[in-house]
């Protein structure tokens, strides 16, 4: 009898451990999340291994079904976030949103928005989102290249202020990207020898699969997802999406990896050998 009772009680904490685990997620089932950015976020759902992409398929692989608004303008600041929030967001009534915005504010120069107008347009956002019952995850601006000492990188620190000290003001979730994005930059700069080009951006602005990974992380992260949970979904899930483009033509990790082995054995680049095997398979004229 009183093993019984120890088996029971044991598997009674087993129980309310799994239950507490399986509720720990601030995203619940069933929930709408949207996404209103710029270009960054709308890669993030045109590609297919884009921040968005890699988080619904973490989602779907914890069970969960969060329906998706991606809401990414190319070229889009701080005002023009605020100006199509009704249509775009508040319309299609979601429980959560994301909040990306700054880039552009400071990166378009003279044509860029000042910072106490972006102030006054971020505190506007989270307004309309409070007064609709949208929950707001702001995420940090990423860098204006890969080189945190440029005069834009040192001017969005400002942005990137204003956003941490809003966060915690109103009790926000906030994923801070840009400095996930200085972190792993100096932990790769800090290798011997260092990486060469780019390493998280493709451009210095836009995400290359690194730099998705990042974003898709940090959000994570701020629902509650743990390290080991996302490392166990990227070895299962992610690691068969295709997250390398070469000439328009997306490859998985692993792909990728066969592909410049082959390239390197005929010393061409993996574009160049690409390039010979379309060109050994188009019928001759």
């Amino acid at each position: 009898m009183k093993t019984r009772l120890k088996l029971f009680v044991s598997l009674a904490f087993t129980l309310c451990a799994i239950a507490l685990s399986a509720g720990e997620l601030k995203i619940k089932d069933g929930e709408t999340l949207a996404f209103l950015g710029d270009s960054i976020t709308r890669n993030g759902w045109n590609n297919p291994y884009g921040y968005i992409r890699l988080i619904d398929a973490a989602f779907k692989a914890k069970g969960l079904n969060i329906k998706l608004i991606p809401s990414g303008i190319g070229g889009h600041k701080s005002t023009d976030m605020n100006k199509r929030m009704e249509r775009d967001i508040i319309k299609k009534n979601p429980n959560w949103m994301t909040l990306s915005c700054g880039v552009n504010d400071v990166w378009h120069g003279k044509t860029g928005v000042p910072l106490e107008q972006y102030k006054i347009e971020v505190k506007s956002m989270l307004n309309k989102a409070e007064k609709a019952g949208i929950k707001v995850m702001i995420l940090t601006p990423t860098m204006i290249v890969e080189d945190p000492y440029t005069a834009h990188n040192k001017k969005l620190t400002e942005y990137v202020a204003f956003l941490l000290e809003t966060a915690k003001k109103r009790n926000l979730l906030i994923a801070d990207l840009n400095a996930d994005m200085h972190r792993l930059l100096n932990e790769a700069w800090a290798q011997v020898p260092k990486p060469k080009g780019m390493i998280l951006t493709c451009d210095g602005v836009h995400m290359a699969a690194r730099g998705d990974e990042m974003m898709a992380r940090g959000i994570l992260k701020q629902f509650g997802m743990t390290d080991a949970e996302i490392n166990k979904i990227k070895a299962e899930v992610w690691s068969k999406i295709p997250s390398q483009p070469v000439n328009n033509i997306w490859f998985t990790e692993s792909e990728y990896a066969a592909l410049t082995a082959e390239a390197g054995k005929a010393d061409l680049s993996v574009n160049d050998y690409i390039k010979k095997k379309i060109l050994e398979i188009l019928p001759k004229k």
